[in-house]
C-alpha cells in the first residue's frame, strides 16, 4: 500500500487518476481505517487529504451560507455555536455518529462517501439542500448532495474525483431543521430508520419543505410527496397524517436482524411526524 499526502486537491486528483488498483481517500478515517483493519478493503493507494489547506475549516460566508472543509470533524461542528444555531438538525445528526473519540475524527464527507443508506448525517444533508464541490480530472463542479450516493458502499463519483468542499445554504428567517433516528440501543448504534426535515414558514404557514429518509432504501431518499403534504399547512393533525402516509409509502427497506420491512415502514411515518414538529417549532423560534 502506498500512502500519499498531497498538498492540494489537484495533486490528490492527479494521484487518484493515475493510480491502479484500489484507491481510498482519507479525511477522518473512521470508516476506511476500520475497513482496512477488518480486511474488508486493502487499498493500493491511500490518499490523505487532511493536510490540504482549508480542509478542516468551517466558514460562514458573507451571504450567510457555510463552507465546510472535507476534514472538519463532528466535534468541531458541535462546538461551533453559530453553525449549530443556523443548522441544529445537521449538527445534531453528525453528533449522533459514534463515540466521543469517533467524533474527534468523523467527517460529513466521509459519512457521505462511505455510501451507507443508514448514515445519520446524510438525510440531514439532503433535507438541508447541501451541495458539494467535486474536483476531478476535468475540473471542479458543484453537485447536489443527493446525487452522490449510488447504493450501499457506492457513490456516483468517477475515477479520480473527490469531494473538496461541503456547502450549506444560508439559514433564512423563519426556517428550521431537525433529524431523528430509531436505534435498538440508546447510543452508538446504526439507524434502523433516520429522518431529516427542513422547512420554512411565513407566519404559521409552511411555505417550503424538504424531507429525507435513511435506512429504508438502497440509498438515502428524498420524499417530495411528504414535503408536499405539509406545504401550505400549519402542521395540523391532518397534515401530519398525510406526511406520515407519504413517508411510509416511500419506503423500500429490507428485512434483517435489526428490523423488518413492516417495522421500518411504520417507524418512518412516526419519525417523520416527530421530526417535522421539531423543525416547525424551531422555525417558530
Amino acid at each position: 500500500m502506498q500512502y500519499h499526502t498531497p498538498a492540494t486537491f489537484g495533486d490528490a486528483v492527479a494521484i487518484a487518476s493515475g493510480a491502479e488498483g484500489v484507491t481510498r481517500f482519507l479525511a477522518g478515517g473512521t470508516d476506511v481505517l476500520v475497513q482496512l483493519r477488518s480486511d474488508l478493503v486493502e487499498p493500493d493507494n491511500l490518499i490523505d487529504i487532511k493536510r490540504v489547506p482549508g480542509a478542516s475549516d468551517i466558514t460562514k460566508n458573507p451571504d450567510g451560507s457555510w463552507t465546510l472543509g472535507v476534514a472538519a470533524t463532528g466535534a468541531e461542528m458541535s462546538e461551533h455555536a453559530e453553525l449549530g444555531r443556523d443548522w441544529p438538525g445537521l449538527v445534531e445528526a453528525m453528533d449522533l455518529i459514534g463515540s466521543t473519540q469517533v467524533q474527534g475524527r468523523a467527517t460529513l464527507t466521509g459519512n457521505l462517501c462511505n455510501g451507507s443508506p443508514a448514515a445519520d448525517s446524510v438525510p440531514a444533508m439532503f433535507a438541508a439542500g447541501v451541495t458539494v464541490s467535486v474536483t476531478g480530472p476535468d475540473g471542479m463542479r458543484q453537485v447536489p448532495v443527493e446525487q452522490i450516493p449510488a447504493g450501499p458502499g457506492k457513490t456516483n463519483l468517477a475515477k479520480g474525483e473527490l469531494i473538496s468542499a461541503v456547502h450549506v445554504p444560508a439559514r433564512r428567517a423563519g426556517g428550521g431543521d431537525a433529524y431523528l433516528r430509531f436505534i435498538p440501543r440508546t447510543e452508538m448504534d446504526i439507524a434502523v430508520v433516520g429522518c431529516g426535515v427542513n422547512l420554512a414558514l411565513n407566519g404559521d404557514t409552511i411555505t417550503e419543505a424538504r424531507v429525507a429518509l435513511g435506512a429504508v432504501a438502497p440509498t438515502v431518499v428524498m420524499v417530495p410527496d411528504a414535503a408536499a403534504a405539509i406545504v401550505g399547512t400549519t402542521l395540523d393533525d391532518a397534515a401530519l397524517a398525510k406526511l406520515s402516509e407519504a413517508a411510509a409509502a416511500a419506503c423500500n427497506p429490507i428485512d434483517d436482524k435489526r428490523g423488518t420491512i413492516a417495522f421500518r415502514t411504520h417507524v418512518a411515518g412516526v419519525l417523520a411526524r416527530r421530526v417535522a414538529r421539531i423543525a416547525y417549532d424551531r422555525a417558530k423560534g
